[in-house]
């Protein structure tokens, strides 16, 4: 029989989860593009002109490194408001495998959730994740990057101190990361930071992080809600995401990563709006039977009828690894290995085991020649 206190917060669930969610969605981001467009180039042109500074450039052979970047694990102290509960055998079972296979793990930042939580708290609850993120350092392996929810580690004078304490190892902290290689003999950057610089709302914002702690925080455990949707968010891109990409969009030979949203995006695209262009060349090419199955799978999703979208002048400049703490326990994350890059999801199979599965992937050769290739 339920208590009475269960009952009433199953009660207050079912009328307040999806209203919350949807203020956490429209409140969480404040992004402005002129601030966004002017942290971004400031932070690239520092790590340019002042390499180990802010962040390192790193050269790589595009055919034999092998890299793995993924973000916003938001680890808490295992409480109703630890997002990252239910992904944590995924992303133990993901580093597992980029460790066998010698992949080089960039943590794009708010790997920890410091917002929410004492960092003792969450050394305490994640011993086994930092284990594992251990072993890329003793291969020297792993770059760490912040983000806003674990600005901490970069402004914190006691910060070095914990992350050796947790690491066994003095551990640098970057805001970013440039990798740098040729495709067919013509360079290639690819620019890798957190993505919260200019917005007002994440920015080292003393008033979301307090409201997070204190408000959102509490209710959030009391409900027991975890705001993030599902790793297959197909809705198009996300405002933040959208002025992200049209700063990309406007350099040369240069690749955008970035995190922070939560939302995945692949070569400028999510997958809805991949089901767009799709339908759009199913439709000039008179395919009737690709484009009638395209409709079929747009009207699956949140955008229905005969809505007519166009991407003019897309270029496959930008890309969002998602996150590590999506509410049904899928991660997912960006790979650079064997001249492509792939999005990649970690979800759990039948038998409740992580199983890595390539949701898109495209070698660098075809993005670089889409850069040079305005779609009109």
């Amino acid at each position: 029989m339920l208590t009475f206190k269960v009952y009433m917060r199953r009660l207050l669930q079912k009328w307040f989860k999806q209203p919350l969610i949807r203020l956490a969605d429209k409140y969480s981001s404040r992004p402005d593009a002129v601030r966004v467009h002017g942290a971004l180039t400031a932070l690239y042109n520092s790590l340019i002109t002042n390499n180990g500074k802010r962040g390192i450039i790193i050269p790589f052979d595009a055919e034999k490194d092998k890299f793995v970047i993924l973000s916003d694990q938001h680890k808490g102290a295992r409480n109703h408001a630890d997002d990252f509960v239910l992904s944590e055998k995924n992303y133990l079972a993901a580093l597992d495998y980029y460790g066998q296979q010698q992949y080089h793990y960039i943590n794009l930042g708010d790997s920890e959730e410091l917002w929410e939580n004492g960092i003792l708290a969450v050394k305490k609850h994640n011993k086994a994740t930092f284990e594992k993120e251990k072993l890329f350092l003793k291969s020297n392996a792993f770059i760490k990057i912040f983000g806003n929810h674990d600005l901490y580690w970069d402004n914190d004078p006691l910060a070095g101190i914990m992350l050796e304490q947790i690491y066994g190892v003095p551990v640098k902290i970057y805001e970013g990361v440039i990798l740098q290689t040729k495709v067919n003999n013509k360079p290639l950057s690819i620019y890798l930071t957190h993505g919260h610089q200019g917005d007002l709302q994440s920015d080292g914002n003393w008033f979301s992080k307090w409201f997070v702690a204190n408000v959102w925080g509490p209710l959030q455990a009391y409900l027991e809600i975890n705001p993030n949707t599902p790793a297959t968010n197909d809705h198009l891109k996300t405002q933040h995401n959208q002025i992200m990409y049209e700063w990309s969009s406007r350099q040369n030979n240069l690749l955008l990563i970035t995190g922070h949203t939560h939302q995945p995006v692949f070569r400028s695209l999510t997958h809805l709006e991949r089901l767009y262009i799709d339908l759009e060349k199913a439709e000039q090419q008179g395919d009737t039977a690709v484009a009638q199955s395209l409709r079929a799978q747009i009207n699956k999703h949140v955008l229905k009828g005969d809505a007519k979208f166009s991407f003019p002048g897309y270029r496959p400049s930008y890309f969002n690894t998602g996150c590590c703490c999506y509410d049904d326990g899928d991660i997912t994350g960006i790979e650079i290995t064997e001249g492509c890059m792939r999005l990649i999801k970690w979800e759990y199979d039948k038998a409740g085991q992580p199983e890595r599965i390539v949701l898109d992937e495209s070698k660098l050769d075809e993005i670089l020649t889409g850069l040079a290739e305005i779609r009109q």
